[in-house]
């Protein structure tokens, strides 16, 4: 068992979410160290998507017609968090109105993040998504000098944390970020294969 698997089935909730909106299944969110170990966690802590509005409001119904945060997220045990607070959660939303090519899970919770936090800087922070970040999400973390990302599965096809390219350790940048990838592979790459089977 990884440290990072109940962040990972946190990222497959939300991935769910996406899926149900007819986007690529791809969940996220961002942790940031606890000071003191303050700030409990409660299940709709960070689920509202301020700038995103209505539309996101719409999108994080779950299937029973709940919002997110009424009882769709599975809340860690208390041991699991005392480390960490979530701060940004997102999910793919490029299938619903105003359909923004840039509405990544990644990209919906580092901008969550950064106004928890008051800034564009998100040092000493962990993103967790399900799969491989792509070239634009990559860019955007490293902007948002994120520490460390955590991953699923793999993408031998866009992924820019090691498979295709490697834009988050690129020496050339100024800033690069530690990754740990493949956390709970098979199960974050069962949920993209059947979201793409189902749609055949």
């Amino acid at each position: 068992m990884h440290r990072f698997d109940w962040a990972i089935r946190q990222a497959m909730q939300l991935a769910a979410l996406a899926g149900e909106g007819g986007d690529v299944p791809v969940g996220a969110l961002v942790l940031a160290p606890r000071a003191g170990g303050t700030g409990a966690l409660n299940a709709s802590d960070g689920v509202i998507f301020e700038d995103e509005g209505e539309r996101g409001m719409k999108a994080m119904r779950s299937s029973s017609g709940k919002a997110q945060g009424d009882s769709f997220f599975n809340v860690p045990e208390e041991s699991e968090l005392e480390d960490w607070q979530i701060i940004g959660r997102g999910f793919n939303q490029r299938e619903v109105s105003p359909f923004d090519p840039t509405a990544h899970a990644e990209i919906v919770a580092l901008r969550q993040a950064a106004r928890k936090r008051s800034s564009w800087r998100l040092s000493d922070t962990t993103l967790v998504v399900n799969l491989e970040p792509c070239t634009m999400c990559a860019g955007a973390i490293v902007n948002a000098r994120v520490s460390r990302v955590v991953f699923g599965a793999w993408d031998d096809k866009a992924g820019a944390a090691g498979s295709v390219r490697d834009v988050l350790r690129d020496s050339r940048l100024n800033h690069r970020v530690e990754v740990i990838g493949g956390v709970l592979e098979d199960e974050c790459g069962g949920q993209l294969k059947d979201f793409f089977t189902s749609r055949r």
